[in-house]
């Protein structure tokens, strides 16, 4: 019991070592770090890993034959195959839009430096 009253005494005469002052802010902390290419290329890359998994899961659960008629061309394959080269297939056309797009922004992009 001596014990107890020597630690009650010892609190009761340092009451401010109680208080606990409040913990200024790191310099880290105020600004958030800044954003980078390969912060950026890290994020792509995990998504395009989740997509890949579940492109995955979807070609295995579609191995059913199916019989594909393209342009007088007969064939069979895997349905989830066919319809991944059909996907394949649009986003290619998408590309070759967009850069079709892009490479007419250029153009008039030099000929408005040239002027």
């Amino acid at each position: 019991m001596a014990h107890a009253r020597e630690g009650k005494h010892a609190a009761e005469e340092t009451p401010e070592a109680a208080e606990v002052p409040a913990a200024r802010p790191a310099a880290d902390d105020q600004h958030p770090p800044k954003r980078t290419r390969l912060g950026g290329t890290w994020v792509a890359v995990v998504v395009a890993l989740v997509v890949l998994v579940f492109l995955l899961i979807f070609i295995l659960q579609n191995l059913e034959n199916a019989t594909v008629h393209f342009l007088g061309a007969v064939g069979s394959m895997p349905l989830a195959v066919a319809m991944l080269l059909a996907a394949v297939a649009g986003g290619a056309l998408v590309a070759l839009v967009g850069a079709a797009r892009i490479l007419q922004l250029r153009a008039q992009n030099r000929k408005s430096r040239k002027n």
